[in-house]
Protein backbone atom coordinates (compact mmCIF):
# COMPACT_ATOMS: atom_id res chain seq x y z
CA UNK A 1 0.00 0.00 0.00
CA UNK A 2 1.37 3.42 -0.99
CA UNK A 3 -0.10 6.47 0.69
CA UNK A 4 0.01 9.24 -1.91
CA UNK A 5 -1.18 11.74 0.67
CA UNK A 6 1.96 10.96 2.69
CA UNK A 7 4.19 11.75 -0.31
CA UNK A 8 2.34 15.04 -0.72
CA UNK A 9 2.64 15.79 3.00
CA UNK A 10 6.38 15.04 2.78
CA UNK A 11 6.68 17.30 -0.25
CA UNK A 12 4.88 20.14 1.53
CA UNK A 13 7.24 19.66 4.46
CA UNK A 14 10.44 19.70 2.41
CA UNK A 15 9.16 22.74 0.51
CA UNK A 16 8.53 24.41 3.86
CA UNK A 17 12.00 23.46 5.07
CA UNK A 18 13.63 25.00 1.97
CA UNK A 19 11.43 28.10 2.28
CA UNK A 20 12.33 28.64 5.94
CA UNK A 21 16.05 27.96 5.46
CA UNK A 22 16.25 30.36 2.53
CA UNK A 23 14.15 33.13 4.02
CA UNK A 24 15.99 33.13 7.33
CA UNK A 25 19.24 34.21 5.65
CA UNK A 26 17.79 37.70 5.23
CA UNK A 27 17.05 38.11 8.95
CA UNK A 28 15.83 40.55 10.27
CA UNK A 29 14.08 41.27 6.96
CA UNK A 30 11.85 38.22 7.28
CA UNK A 31 8.22 37.62 8.17
CA UNK A 32 8.19 36.39 11.81
CA UNK A 33 6.33 33.18 10.93
CA UNK A 34 9.33 32.09 8.84
CA UNK A 35 11.75 32.49 11.74
CA UNK A 36 12.10 30.02 14.58
CA UNK A 37 10.89 31.19 17.97
CA UNK A 38 13.66 32.98 19.84
CA UNK A 39 13.28 30.49 22.69
CA UNK A 40 9.94 29.40 24.16
CA UNK A 41 7.00 29.38 21.75
CA UNK A 42 6.19 27.95 18.35
CA UNK A 43 6.08 29.58 14.93
CA UNK A 44 5.25 28.16 11.52
CA UNK A 45 8.97 27.53 11.00
CA UNK A 46 9.07 25.42 14.18
CA UNK A 47 6.60 22.93 12.71
CA UNK A 48 8.73 21.84 9.76
CA UNK A 49 11.33 19.63 11.47
CA UNK A 50 8.91 17.69 13.72
CA UNK A 51 6.65 17.18 10.69
CA UNK A 52 9.55 15.47 8.95
CA UNK A 53 10.18 13.17 11.91
CA UNK A 54 6.46 12.39 12.10
CA UNK A 55 6.49 11.49 8.39
CA UNK A 56 9.49 9.20 8.94
CA UNK A 57 7.38 7.38 11.52
CA UNK A 58 4.35 7.04 9.26
CA UNK A 59 6.56 5.63 6.49
CA UNK A 60 8.05 3.17 9.01
CA UNK A 61 4.61 1.74 9.65
CA UNK A 62 4.52 0.58 6.03
CA UNK A 63 8.15 -0.49 5.62
CA UNK A 64 8.27 -2.42 8.90
CA UNK A 65 4.65 -3.60 8.98
CA UNK A 66 5.49 -7.25 8.40
CA UNK A 67 7.95 -7.34 11.27
CA UNK A 68 6.34 -7.60 14.69
CA UNK A 69 7.35 -8.92 18.07
CA UNK A 70 5.46 -12.12 17.21
CA UNK A 71 7.74 -12.86 14.24
CA UNK A 72 11.47 -13.35 14.15
CA UNK A 73 12.97 -10.18 12.69
CA UNK A 74 15.59 -11.11 10.08
CA UNK A 75 19.11 -9.88 10.79
CA UNK A 76 19.19 -8.07 7.45
CA UNK A 77 16.38 -5.77 8.61
CA UNK A 78 18.59 -4.42 11.38
CA UNK A 79 21.37 -4.14 8.83
CA UNK A 80 19.18 -2.01 6.55
CA UNK A 81 18.20 0.23 9.47
CA UNK A 82 21.83 0.71 10.50
CA UNK A 83 22.86 1.39 6.90
CA UNK A 84 20.25 4.12 6.59
CA UNK A 85 21.24 5.60 9.94
CA UNK A 86 24.91 5.69 8.94
CA UNK A 87 24.22 7.33 5.55
CA UNK A 88 22.01 10.03 7.07
CA UNK A 89 24.50 10.75 9.86
CA UNK A 90 27.44 10.98 7.46
CA UNK A 91 25.44 13.25 5.12
CA UNK A 92 24.79 15.50 8.10
CA UNK A 93 28.50 15.63 8.94
CA UNK A 94 29.25 16.42 5.30
CA UNK A 95 26.84 19.36 5.36
CA UNK A 96 28.31 20.62 8.64
CA UNK A 97 31.85 20.47 7.32
CA UNK A 98 31.25 21.70 3.78
CA UNK A 99 32.99 25.01 3.04
CA UNK A 100 33.68 26.11 6.61
CA UNK A 101 37.36 27.02 6.11
CA UNK A 102 37.56 26.19 2.44
CA UNK A 103 35.36 24.57 -0.18
CA UNK A 104 36.83 21.09 0.27
CA UNK A 105 38.52 21.61 3.64
CA UNK A 106 36.88 19.66 6.44
CA UNK A 107 38.24 20.66 9.84
CA UNK A 108 37.66 17.50 11.82
CA UNK A 109 39.01 19.14 14.97
CA UNK A 110 36.04 21.52 15.17
CA UNK A 111 33.28 20.05 13.00
CA UNK A 112 29.86 20.11 14.62
CA UNK A 113 28.82 16.52 15.42
CA UNK A 114 25.05 16.89 15.58
CA UNK A 115 22.60 18.49 13.15
CA UNK A 116 19.27 18.00 11.41
CA UNK A 117 20.14 14.82 9.50
CA UNK A 118 22.00 13.43 12.49
CA UNK A 119 18.92 13.87 14.67
CA UNK A 120 16.72 12.28 12.00
CA UNK A 121 19.09 9.31 11.78
CA UNK A 122 19.30 8.69 15.54
CA UNK A 123 15.57 9.23 16.12
CA UNK A 124 14.84 6.78 13.33
CA UNK A 125 17.29 4.27 14.85
CA UNK A 126 15.80 4.41 18.34
CA UNK A 127 12.21 4.36 17.06
CA UNK A 128 13.00 1.37 14.83
CA UNK A 129 14.43 -0.57 17.75
CA UNK A 130 11.32 0.16 19.82
CA UNK A 131 9.09 -1.04 16.98
CA UNK A 132 11.11 -4.16 16.14
CA UNK A 133 11.75 -5.32 19.70
CA UNK A 134 8.70 -4.38 21.78
CA UNK A 135 5.07 -5.51 21.48
CA UNK A 136 2.53 -2.84 20.56
CA UNK A 137 1.34 -2.03 24.08
CA UNK A 138 4.88 -1.63 25.34
CA UNK A 139 5.68 0.62 22.37
CA UNK A 140 3.05 3.05 23.65
CA UNK A 141 4.34 2.71 27.20
CA UNK A 142 7.88 3.41 25.99
CA UNK A 143 6.81 6.52 24.06
CA UNK A 144 4.90 7.96 27.01
CA UNK A 145 7.66 7.09 29.48
CA UNK A 146 10.29 8.77 27.30
CA UNK A 147 8.33 12.03 27.36
CA UNK A 148 7.79 11.85 31.11
CA UNK A 149 11.42 10.94 31.91
CA UNK A 150 12.62 13.72 29.61
CA UNK A 151 10.36 16.21 31.41
CA UNK A 152 11.46 15.06 34.88
CA UNK A 153 15.16 15.27 34.07
CA UNK A 154 14.86 18.64 32.37
CA UNK A 155 12.82 20.18 35.17
CA UNK A 156 14.03 18.48 38.35
CA UNK A 157 17.61 17.22 37.90
CA UNK A 158 20.06 19.79 39.34
CA UNK A 159 22.63 20.84 36.76
CA UNK A 160 26.01 21.76 38.30
CA UNK A 161 26.47 25.54 38.51
CA UNK A 162 22.88 26.15 37.34
CA UNK A 163 20.45 24.14 39.43
CA UNK A 164 17.23 22.33 38.49
CA UNK A 165 14.67 23.50 35.97
CA UNK A 166 16.87 26.15 34.37
CA UNK A 167 15.67 26.13 30.77
CA UNK A 168 18.31 28.38 29.25
CA UNK A 169 20.54 27.51 26.33
CA UNK A 170 23.41 26.51 28.57
CA UNK A 171 21.67 25.73 31.87
CA UNK A 172 19.19 23.04 30.81
CA UNK A 173 19.92 19.39 31.56
CA UNK A 174 20.11 18.51 27.86
CA UNK A 175 22.93 20.97 27.28
CA UNK A 176 24.71 19.63 30.37
CA UNK A 177 24.36 16.06 29.08
CA UNK A 178 25.67 17.01 25.65
CA UNK A 179 28.68 18.75 27.18
CA UNK A 180 29.49 15.52 29.03
CA UNK A 181 29.37 13.42 25.86
CA UNK A 182 30.44 15.74 23.03
CA UNK A 183 33.72 17.71 23.19
CA UNK A 184 33.09 21.45 23.40
CA UNK A 185 34.70 22.17 20.03
CA UNK A 186 32.10 19.95 18.32
CA UNK A 187 29.00 21.62 19.79
CA UNK A 188 26.90 24.30 18.11
CA UNK A 189 28.28 27.84 18.32
CA UNK A 190 25.42 29.85 16.76
CA UNK A 191 22.17 31.30 18.11
CA UNK A 192 23.66 32.06 21.52
CA UNK A 193 24.63 28.45 22.31
CA UNK A 194 28.35 29.31 22.11
CA UNK A 195 29.58 25.71 22.34
CA UNK A 196 27.54 25.14 25.53
CA UNK A 197 24.71 23.15 23.98
CA UNK A 198 23.13 22.17 20.68
CA UNK A 199 19.59 22.64 19.31
CA UNK A 200 19.87 19.19 17.73
CA UNK A 201 21.85 17.66 20.56
CA UNK A 202 22.08 14.08 21.74
CA UNK A 203 19.82 14.35 24.76
CA UNK A 204 17.01 16.02 22.84
CA UNK A 205 16.98 13.01 20.54
CA UNK A 206 15.13 11.16 23.33
CA UNK A 207 12.01 13.28 22.94
CA UNK A 208 12.52 13.60 19.18
CA UNK A 209 12.26 9.80 18.98
CA UNK A 210 8.69 10.12 20.24
CA UNK A 211 7.89 12.41 17.29
CA UNK A 212 8.85 9.45 15.06
CA UNK A 213 6.89 6.97 17.15
CA UNK A 214 3.82 9.21 17.01
CA UNK A 215 4.01 9.00 13.23
CA UNK A 216 4.44 5.23 13.40
CA UNK A 217 1.35 4.82 15.60
CA UNK A 218 -0.60 7.03 13.20
CA UNK A 219 0.47 4.97 10.20
CA UNK A 220 -0.46 1.73 11.94
CA UNK A 221 -3.91 3.12 12.68
CA UNK A 222 -4.43 4.37 9.10
CA UNK A 223 -3.49 0.98 7.68
CA UNK A 224 -6.31 -0.67 9.62
CA UNK A 225 -8.98 1.91 8.83
CA UNK A 226 -11.19 2.19 5.72
CA UNK A 227 -10.43 4.96 3.24
CA UNK A 228 -13.35 7.07 4.35
CA UNK A 229 -14.02 10.49 5.85
CA UNK A 230 -14.46 8.93 9.27
CA UNK A 231 -10.74 8.11 9.22
CA UNK A 232 -10.04 11.76 8.43
CA UNK A 233 -12.24 12.82 11.33
CA UNK A 234 -10.38 10.44 13.63
CA UNK A 235 -7.03 11.92 12.62
CA UNK A 236 -8.35 15.44 13.12
CA UNK A 237 -9.81 14.67 16.54
CA UNK A 238 -6.56 13.11 17.71
CA UNK A 239 -4.76 16.16 16.34
CA UNK A 240 -6.96 18.59 18.25
CA UNK A 241 -6.51 16.50 21.39
CA UNK A 242 -2.71 16.66 21.04
CA UNK A 243 -2.82 20.41 20.49
CA UNK A 244 -4.80 20.89 23.70
CA UNK A 245 -2.64 18.48 25.72
CA UNK A 246 0.61 19.99 24.45
CA UNK A 247 -0.62 23.52 25.12
CA UNK A 248 -1.66 22.63 28.69
CA UNK A 249 1.62 20.83 29.40
CA UNK A 250 3.38 23.88 28.02
CA UNK A 251 2.22 25.89 31.03
CA UNK A 252 4.58 23.84 33.19
CA UNK A 253 7.14 22.65 30.61
CA UNK A 254 7.24 25.35 27.90
CA UNK A 255 6.87 24.52 24.23
CA UNK A 256 10.39 24.91 22.88
CA UNK A 257 11.90 23.55 19.66
CA UNK A 258 15.53 24.20 20.54
CA UNK A 259 15.39 21.85 23.53
CA UNK A 260 12.59 19.72 21.99
CA UNK A 261 10.43 19.72 25.10
CA UNK A 262 7.80 17.04 25.68
CA UNK A 263 5.04 19.63 25.30
CA UNK A 264 6.55 20.62 21.95
CA UNK A 265 6.46 16.99 20.78
CA UNK A 266 2.76 16.63 21.57
CA UNK A 267 1.81 20.08 20.30
CA UNK A 268 3.57 19.68 16.94
CA UNK A 269 2.22 16.13 16.59
CA UNK A 270 -1.22 17.70 16.82
CA UNK A 271 -0.51 19.99 13.89
CA UNK A 272 1.03 17.11 11.93
CA UNK A 273 -2.11 15.03 12.44
CA UNK A 274 -4.30 17.90 11.25
CA UNK A 275 -2.26 18.47 8.09
CA UNK A 276 -2.13 14.74 7.36
CA UNK A 277 -5.90 14.58 7.90
CA UNK A 278 -6.40 17.33 5.34
CA UNK A 279 -4.14 15.64 2.79
CA UNK A 280 -5.76 12.26 3.45
CA UNK A 281 -9.29 13.57 2.95
CA UNK A 282 -8.50 15.45 -0.25
CA UNK A 283 -6.18 12.89 -1.83
CA UNK A 284 -7.25 9.45 -0.59
CA UNK A 285 -10.95 9.93 0.11
CA UNK A 286 -12.01 12.50 -2.49
CA UNK A 287 -9.29 11.51 -5.01
CA UNK A 288 -8.35 15.12 -5.85
CA UNK A 289 -4.72 14.58 -6.71
CA UNK A 290 -3.64 16.92 -9.51
CA UNK A 291 -3.07 19.87 -7.18
CA UNK A 292 -0.63 17.85 -5.10
CA UNK A 293 1.55 16.50 -7.92
CA UNK A 294 4.30 19.13 -7.49
CA UNK A 295 4.56 18.28 -3.80
CA UNK A 296 4.34 14.56 -4.48
CA UNK A 297 7.38 14.63 -6.77
CA UNK A 298 9.30 16.67 -4.17
CA UNK A 299 8.32 14.22 -1.47
CA UNK A 300 9.68 11.29 -3.46
CA UNK A 301 13.22 12.73 -3.31
CA UNK A 302 12.99 14.71 -0.08
CA UNK A 303 16.41 13.92 1.40
CA UNK A 304 18.21 14.56 -1.88
CA UNK A 305 16.48 17.94 -2.25
CA UNK A 306 17.24 18.89 1.35
CA UNK A 307 20.94 18.09 1.02
CA UNK A 308 21.24 19.87 -2.33
CA UNK A 309 19.35 22.93 -1.07
CA UNK A 310 21.60 23.27 1.99
CA UNK A 311 24.69 23.00 -0.23
CA UNK A 312 23.28 25.73 -2.49
CA UNK A 313 22.68 28.01 0.50
CA UNK A 314 26.26 27.50 1.68
CA UNK A 315 27.56 28.36 -1.78
CA UNK A 316 25.37 31.47 -2.00
CA UNK A 317 26.51 32.85 1.36
CA UNK A 318 30.21 32.00 0.89
CA UNK A 319 30.82 33.17 -2.67
CA UNK A 320 31.05 36.87 -3.48
CA UNK A 321 30.26 39.21 -6.36
CA UNK A 322 31.85 42.61 -6.91
CA UNK A 323 35.15 44.34 -6.23
CA UNK A 324 36.99 43.36 -3.04
CA UNK A 325 36.11 46.61 -1.25
CA UNK A 326 32.43 46.44 -2.21
CA UNK A 327 31.91 42.72 -2.55
CA UNK A 328 28.55 41.21 -1.60
CA UNK A 329 27.84 37.57 -1.03
CA UNK A 330 26.09 35.99 -4.00
CA UNK A 331 22.95 35.72 -1.87
CA UNK A 332 23.03 39.42 -0.95
CA UNK A 333 23.64 40.45 -4.56
CA UNK A 334 20.71 38.42 -5.89
CA UNK A 335 18.47 39.45 -3.00
CA UNK A 336 19.18 43.17 -3.29
CA UNK A 337 19.32 43.49 -7.08
CA UNK A 338 16.66 41.06 -8.21
CA UNK A 339 14.11 40.88 -5.41
CA UNK A 340 14.38 43.57 -2.72
CA UNK A 341 14.93 46.33 -5.29
CA UNK A 342 11.27 46.20 -6.37
CA UNK A 343 9.48 44.11 -3.72
CA UNK A 344 11.00 45.64 -0.61
CA UNK A 345 13.25 44.05 2.00
CA UNK A 346 10.75 41.73 3.69
CA UNK A 347 8.68 40.78 0.65
CA UNK A 348 11.92 40.39 -1.32
CA UNK A 349 13.24 37.76 1.07
CA UNK A 350 9.93 35.88 0.86
CA UNK A 351 9.79 35.98 -2.95
CA UNK A 352 13.44 34.90 -3.17
CA UNK A 353 12.65 31.94 -0.88
CA UNK A 354 9.54 31.03 -2.91
CA UNK A 355 11.56 31.21 -6.13
CA UNK A 356 14.11 28.86 -4.58
CA UNK A 357 11.35 26.39 -3.72
CA UNK A 358 10.21 26.66 -7.34
CA UNK A 359 13.74 25.92 -8.51
CA UNK A 360 13.94 22.74 -6.46
CA UNK A 361 10.44 21.77 -7.51
CA UNK A 362 11.68 21.95 -11.11
CA UNK A 363 14.65 19.77 -10.20
CA UNK A 364 12.27 17.30 -8.53
CA UNK A 365 10.19 17.10 -11.73
CA UNK A 366 13.30 16.39 -13.80
CA UNK A 367 14.29 13.60 -11.41
CA UNK A 368 10.74 12.24 -11.44
CA UNK A 369 10.44 12.26 -15.25
CA UNK A 370 13.77 10.45 -15.58
CA UNK A 371 12.90 7.90 -12.95
CA UNK A 372 15.62 9.06 -10.56
CA UNK A 373 14.54 8.04 -7.08
CA UNK A 374 17.30 8.51 -4.52
CA UNK A 375 16.52 6.48 -1.43
CA UNK A 376 18.54 6.45 1.75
Amino acid sequence: MRLTSLDIFRGITIAGMILVNMASIAEPNVYPALLHAEWHGCTLADLVFPFFLFIVGVAMSFSLSKYTNENQVPTEVYGKVLRRVAILFLLGLFLNGFWNKGIWTFDLSSIRIMGVLQRISLSYLFASLVVLILPTKLQWVKAISLLIVYWLLMMYFPVPEYGAGVLTREGNFGAFFDRLIIPKAHLYKGDGFNFLGDPEGLFGTISATVSVLAGYFTGQWIRKEPVQSRTTIGLALFGIGCLILGWIWGWQFPINKKIWTSSYVIFTTGWALLLLAGCYEVVEVRRWRKWGKPFEVMGMNAIALFVASVLLIKILVRTKIGTPDKALTTYEWIYQNIFASWAGAVNGSLIFAIATVGLWMGVAYIMYNRGWLIKV
